[in-house]
């Protein structure tokens, strides 16, 4: 579950303008240390606070080679014979 960008926000702000550390931020607003480092990393490198897209890996595509391969051996009739 994504936490509030208030949230975010606010402990972002009282790392960076407060000068309160990340650990004491992350207590004081009642999150874990790991999202308070994570926050402010994000804002820095980002601007924004907001949480990364969250998302797979492509679908994977066959080469060449192994797509006609696949698309005979389909379109080939079976040859075990129904009985």
């Amino acid at each position: 579950m994504a936490l509030s960008m208030d949230l975010r926000e606010r402990v972002v702000e009282a790392v960076k303008r407060e000068g309160m550390s990340r650990r004491a931020a992350a207590k004081r607003f009642g999150v874990s240390y790991s999202a308070a480092i994570e926050w402010v990393k994000l804002e820095e490198e980002t601007g924004s606070v907001a949480p990364r897209k969250v998302g797979g890996s492509k679908p994977k595509k066959l080469s060449g080679a192994w797509r006609k391969w696949l698309i005979e051996r389909y379109r080939k009739p079976s040859r075990i014979a129904p009985t």
